[in-house]
């Protein structure tokens, strides 16, 4: 176990999912040291109810994006579902292509103890790997919707053997999602690898929040996310004013336009004069 010193010395991790361009030069000058292209984006992005639906090729196509955005931070990228899960082989091909095309410099990948000789594989090829536990939104239907994980103490223990097994394997962090705080502190303690929470406490050694949750642009405010701005309710009102704008002809004015020579509109058929 680490000794609460050393851990309490060292800075938090935070860390946040951009899934463009745009937003990932943002969250990279803000100066978040970890940037995860989650398959989240399927559902604040692509609008589906799930993470299930998301492709590799997705997720191929806003890891680019989120790597033209982000020169400072470590980029890390969702493995979606069942890229990894049919044979190692598979993973190791779909993993290099994340980094190989994608240009992420790790990747990420759900489950324990079953996913451990993929994770050793993975790392074994120079490919760094981030784990996830706890809530795994993949397996969402398997454990009956998203809710709190491992409230039991069997559930708990069996939350501590899944992280040792994934540091053994190699992972070099472990993404802990809808864990009672206090079981996150104890597994955390109990590791050599830094934990990221997302609604497990104050415990782990960093936190990863949806970034739609934390300005405010998500349609449903979840209880572990703190919304930051209310950027929802801006985007609207300078949408509405716009359309406003538009109907009245007050837009664009005079400073929104450039106007050519009179007698270069003169020459044009049918002018008058």
């Amino acid at each position: 176990m680490r000794a609460s010193t050393a851990r309490q010395a060292a800075d938090p991790i935070s860390s946040a999912p951009p899934y463009d361009y745009s937003m990932a030069r943002l969250v990279d000058e803000a100066g978040i040291p970890v940037v995860l292209v989650g398959d989240s984006l399927g559902n604040v992005v692509l609008g589906y109810d799930s993470t299930l639906p998301v492709t590799l090729d997705d997720m191929l196509h806003h890891t680019r994006a989120v790597v033209r955005g982000a020169k400072d931070a470590l980029i890390v990228t969702d493995m979606p579902f069942m890229t990894y899960n049919t044979s190692v082989e598979d993973a190791l091909r779909n993993a290099g292509r994340l980094l190989q095309e994608g240009g992420a410099q790790a990747v990420k990948l759900e489950g324990g103890a079953f996913v451990a000789d993929t994770v050793r594989c993975l790392t074994g090829n120079g490919i760094p790997v981030m784990g996830h536990l706890g809530l795994t939104p993949q397996s969402v239907h398997q454990l009956g919707g998203y809710r709190v994980q491992a409230r039991t103490a069997g559930q708990a223990r069996r939350l501590l053997d899944d992280a040792l097994a994934l540091e053994d394997a190699g992972a070099f962090s472990i993404v802990l999602e809808m864990v009672p705080g206090n079981v996150a502190q104890a597994v955390t303690e109990r590791l050599t690898v830094p934990t990221i929470g997302i609604g497990a406490g104050p415990g782990c050694d960093g936190q990863i929040q949806v970034l739609h949750d934390i300005l405010g642009l998500g349609a449903r405010q979840p209880r572990h996310a703190k919304r930051y701005a209310d950027l929802n309710a801006i985007t609207l009102d300078a949408l509405r004013a716009y359309r406003d704008e538009v109907s009245a002809r007050s837009f664009p004015t005079a400073d929104h336009t450039t106007e050519s020579d009179a007698a270069v509109v003169a020459e044009l058929p049918g002018a008058d004069g």
